[in-house]
């Protein structure tokens, strides 16, 4: 269990799939209709959805690219976290988002997967969060001309290391998007 106390919740966070991040990532289209089955499951089952959304010179507040996908809609009731930088509890108010929904408990998706989504599991177990991976719910795209692997290779390494993670009093883990059981505790 998370080390944060009186958090008994769980929460899915959907980092980042805006257009002009998701628009050449691999698997795109697989990704992101995983990402919206688990946010209707979360939905169904009660469970916080909390909706992530970069800013930068790429990405500017309120033009197409900062948009989400048309594929996922955020409801009025759900918490929305503004960020300029990769790790989403950054400058931001992830925190107190969590904290007022008492939620210890993380099941991150999104993108990218080599700069946000490992920025924020990090981010989110060295704060006392349990942070579970959804390993087909999270994607990047393809920089092996800066010298990266294949996206398909960043997305099977960070599955890789993050299943074996571990920290004192939390846990890390991956799990399927059909493995995802939001009604129990969610498998490290």
């Amino acid at each position: 269990m998370s080390t944060l106390v009186d958090r008994p919740h769980t929460a899915l966070l959907v980092i980042d799939v805006q257009n002009g991040v998701v628009q050449h990532a691999y698997d795109r289209d697989r990704v992101v209709g995983n990402i919206a089955a688990l946010v209707d499951r979360a939905r169904a089952a009660g469970v916080e959805v909390v909706w992530v959304q970069h800013r930068s010179e790429e990405l500017p507040t309120g033009s197409e690219q900062w948009q989400y996908v048309p594929e996922l809609a955020r409801r009025d009731d759900e918490a929305l976290v503004h960020k300029a930088y990769g790790d989403s509890f950054e400058e931001t108010d992830l925190e107190s988002v969590l904290a007022t929904r008492g939620v210890g408990r993380l099941v991150v998706t999104g993108a990218q997967t080599d700069a946000c989504i490992r920025s924020t599991l990090h981010g989110a177990i060295t704060r006392g969060y349990d942070a579970t991976l959804v390993a087909d719910a999270h994607t990047t795209e393809d920089l092996s001309a800066y010298g990266a692997p294949a996206p398909e290779q960043v997305i099977a390494h960070t599955n890789l290391y993050w299943r074996y993670h571990s920290a004192p009093g939390r846990t890390a883990g991956t799990v399927d998007t059909a493995d995802v059981d939001f009604a129990a505790p969610v498998p490290a």
